[in-house]
């Protein structure tokens, strides 16, 4: 059977060729958007279930390249996860895998944001697509399905049918949520366990048994690399963007 090479070309350069830089105006527009929707309770309530996504998704990776088995993810009606792998009960591929959640939504923010950065908003959409369908595969229950499924048809109608403007407001406000998500869920981490002290099922608080380092000293782990990520990922997606340059020299 004949392969259309043109047509592979024409896919692959769609693809890869860079976008130009936004308007500052949808930059801008999008970063407001996105602090409304992690800061407004009735909205965070339906969308922290993308930042569940990418935080599960974090420990599964994670816990493949430290060598462990992946069983299952799951995700839950009141945007918990369970992530579930096997392996060795101690050790540095435990302690990564049990590390990686809570960074995981700011460190995809900010490789989004260094992808946006460079114009490259299609490989953006595209990337998000693939490991929407790796997650995908590991998802056990009808919820979870359910939500990854919606994202990802949510991405893939958007990359392809939607027009330039549509794609580069859907990955500016992707990247600038994500950022800013990222730090809300460690506040309510410390915040629940300020209310449940004899709460010992979280990230902290499994990190604590392994390392014996305190808890709270894994939450301000989780703080700094999540504020980091906000301000790289911030600088990333600005400085392209040349009618910015004179306000924010003001």
């Amino acid at each position: 059977m004949a392969v259309n090479t043109g047509s592979a070309s024409s896919l692959l350069d769609r693809l890869l060729e860079p976008q130009p830089a936004p308007a500052w105006w949808l930059v801008l527009a999008t970063a407001a958007v996105a602090l409304i929707l992690v800061g407004y309770r009735p909205l965070w309530r339906l969308t922290r279930a993308a930042v569940t996504v990418a935080h599960e998704g974090g420990h599964a990776l994670v816990a493949l390249l430290t060598g462990r088995r992946l069983h299952a993810i799951t995700l839950h009606t009141d945007t918990s996860g369970l992530t579930v792998s096997s392996g060795k009960p101690s050790g540095p591929g435990m302690i990564l895998t049990a590390a990686a959640g809570y960074p995981a939504p700011a460190l995809l923010g900010l490789g989004y944001a260094a992808l946006l950065g460079t114009g490259r908003v299609t490989v953006m959409l595209w990337a998000t697509l693939v490991m929407l369908a790796a997650v995908l595969i590991k998802v056990r229950n009808v919820y979870g399905l359910l939500t990854v499924f919606v994202l990802g048809a949510l991405v893939f109608g958007v990359s392809w049918f939607g027009s330039d403007l549509l794609q580069a407001a859907s990955a500016y406000l992707a990247a600038w949520f994500l950022l800013a998500a990222a730090v809300r869920p460690v506040f309510e981490l410390q915040g629940s366990r300020r209310r449940q002290p004899g709460r010992t099922d979280s990230d902290a608080d499994q990190l604590a048994r392994l390392t014996h380092l305190p808890a709270v000293l894994w939450v301000l782990f989780f703080t700094a690399v999540c504020l980091a990520a906000l301000v790289v990922g911030a600088m990333l997606m600005l400085a392209p963007i040349e009618e910015l340059h004179p306000l924010l020299q003001r």
